[in-house]
């Protein structure tokens, strides 16, 4: 089977980009793969430091490793957000294959010593895990929101990305291109989306060469998705969706069921809904893949 970075390799030069989606439960999991799974197409699942905390590191570590042996599948675990070195040698030592060491809430000097850091504590513990660096400001909470902040001054410039890609050695970097965590009230009901600078999408990748992830995917135009893919996004982060989704589906199960409690019985619908979500964001990152 494919390593991570010979999946992520073979989306660039087909021009696609590969699913990245979060996961705090069995139902997004399930849900996760059988989508992947019906596409026939590689997949990211993510944990942040908060998600890890409720399932358990090495518990979401060992189960990952188990369905991609039982299924034979290129089914790939990141340690997303993680903003310390101590969380993120738990991850590698519970084999996960990419970790987001995020301490982009510091200033940029401060990140980049730190992050190389990183980078080579975690490389001697496995030296073929993937490691990504965050720059700029993309707020925080994978949450519905009811303004979005003014995050025009944390965009990230060509020259310090690359300045941060040479300066720590990591294999990804995730920029801020007018990209944000979580979703508006308006973008979940269908309103408003999210939209990128494509431009400095593009010319990050020419002055970096890195992999590049957009993190803060839920809600974002799927035109500017397929041209942010065009322009060099290598990942794409989806979690907001997922948990809307996951509550919507979970509220049709109880409404069928209201005297049901056996959680095996009212969860399907919960997964179904996660699932169609997935299939089509799965579906636009895969775009050429599916028409060849």
């Amino acid at each position: 089977m494919n390593t991570l970075r010979a999946v992520i390799q073979d989306a660039q030069a087909r021009g696609d980009a590969v699913g990245h989606f979060n996961v705090s439960d069995l139902v997004l999991l399930k849900a996760v793969l059988a989508a992947a799974r019906e596409l026939d197409v590689p997949v990211m699942v993510g944990l942040s430091e908060g998600e890890r905390e409720f399932v358990g590191t090495r518990a979401i570590g060992a189960l990952v490793r188990s369905l991609r042996e039982e299924f034979d599948f290129p089914i790939f675990l990141n340690a997303d957000h993680t903003h310390s070195l101590a969380k993120g040698i738990k991850a590698a030592k519970a084999g996960f294959d990419a970790i987001v060491f995020d301490l982009s809430a510091l200033p940029f000097e401060e990140n980049v010593r730190q992050t190389k850091q990183a980078v080579e504590a975690l490389k001697s513990i496995n030296p073929s895990m993937m490691v990504e660096g965050e720059i700029g400001d993309i707020g925080t909470g994978s949450e519905i929101h009811d303004a979005a902040p003014d995050l025009a001054k944390g965009l990230s410039s060509p020259e310090e990305a690359k300045q941060f890609v040479e300066s720590t050695g990591v294999d990804i970097l995730a920029p801020a291109v007018g990209n944000m965590h979580g979703m508006l009230r308006s973008m979940v009901k269908g309103e408003t989306k999210k939209r990128l600078d494509i431009e400095r999408i593009a010319g990050i990748k020419r002055a970096t060469g890195a992999f590049l992830t957009l993190h803060g995917g839920s809600g974002t135009d799927d035109d500017d998705l397929r041209r942010a893919i065009a322009a060099g996004i290598n990942i794409v982060h989806i979690n907001t969706e997922l948990r809307v989704a996951w509550r919507h589906g979970l509220e049709q199960g109880l409404a069928k069921m209201p005297d049901e409690v056996v959680p095996y019985k009212i969860l399907p619908p919960a997964v179904e809904a996660v699932k169609q979500v997935v299939l089509s964001r799965l579906r636009l990152f895969n775009g050429k893949r599916r028409a060849a």
